[in-house]
């Protein structure tokens, strides 16, 4: 794998073992962390957070985990409503600006293709947060690193995919980096009108992924070593008619939890709807929320590779 200049696309990252150093230095930070033994190797370096789209777990993390390593933030949490680009600005001009004032962009966009179309012409490094129904890479990689430090590996896995799949950014991120690994299995469950892709299923089907589509989560849960639960994305739909009709289609109770096994874990990207009941939150399998804060430690490492 090549250095990094850019971080748009999780199939950037296609060498295990660079994967592996990059959790080791996550894995690092995180230790600092509560040791009180962070350093401050971008003293001087000013993240930009440019964001077109609503976020609260990424952007907060990207913000807090630059100036946990001594560097400073740009933020702008509704570019869509209150940057220039309500005057018509482009992104290539809005992005030719702030790379002037900051040493890296991290950028969520309602466009698929803006974060690429950013690094094409911006000179300093350009972080994908996010853009429409694209890849959401640095969620992946956390999603990864959370799955590494819960079970121990990420090879022999049976995960199973639940929600929207058509939509769900992260789980288009996700399987590049899971097929990677040897012996993984993939379980793809979702309405037919929330199937994954065709592009992605290809790429499955390329990388010799077993995987298997299905309506149905019954069967499935007693199997898993990750269920990973997506939001059906009601801001990706047309009507609220279409929205209605698949809303409900999986919801994880207390009862479905304990039925996966005692080393089984429970993801989501979050924020969460309706499709993890409360009362999950107290299963010893539900990682969601140490997955939340998994985001913070490979921001750190990703923006320590990119800058220092």
């Amino acid at each position: 794998m090549e250095k990094l200049r850019h971080v748009i696309s999780a199939r950037q990252f296609d060498d295990p073992e660079y994967l592996n150093g990059l959790f080791d230095v996550a894995n690092q930070m995180e230790r600092d962390d509560v040791f009180r033994a962070l350093t401050d190797p971008l003293r001087g370096r000013i993240l930009a957070t440019l964001f077109y789209e609503p976020s609260t777990r990424t952007r907060f993390s990207f913000e807090a985990a630059m100036q946990k390593l001594g560097g400073g933030v740009l933020t702008a949490e509704n570019m869509r409503e209150s940057s220039s680009a309500t005057k018509g600005e482009t992104i290539e001009d809005t992005i030719r600006i702030v790379s002037g004032y900051a040493d890296a962009i991290a950028i969520r966009h309602y466009e698929q293709g803006t974060a690429e179309a950013a690094a094409r012409i911006s000179p300093v490094p350009v972080i994908n947060a996010g853009d429409g129904v694209g890849e959401h890479p640095t969620q992946a990689l956390t999603d990864v690193y959370t799955i590494r430090k819960e079970l121990g590996r990420l090879s022999g896995l049976r995960v199973v995919l639940v929600g929207d799949l058509l939509n769900g950014r992260t789980i288009h991120s996700l399987l590049p980096l899971l097929a990677l690994y040897k012996d993984v299995q993939v379980d793809l469950v979702s309405p037919w009108q929330l199937r994954l892709p065709l592009k992605h299923r290809e790429y499955l089907l390329e990388k010799h992924v077993a995987f298997h589509e299905s309506e149905k989560l019954d069967g499935l849960i007693e199997q898993a070593d990750v269920l990973y639960i997506t939001r059906v994305q009601k801001e990706r739909f047309a009507t609220v008619e279409e929205y209605d009709a698949v809303k409900d289609s999986y919801i994880l109770d207390a009862r479905m939890a304990d039925r996966l096994k005692p080393e089984a874990i429970i993801m989501h990207a979050l924020p969460r709807v309706n499709e993890i009941s409360p009362e999950v939150d107290a299963n010893a399998r539900a990682a969601y929320f140490r997955q939340a804060k998994n985001g913070l430690y490979i921001r750190m490492a990703l923006l320590k590779t990119l800058l220092a």
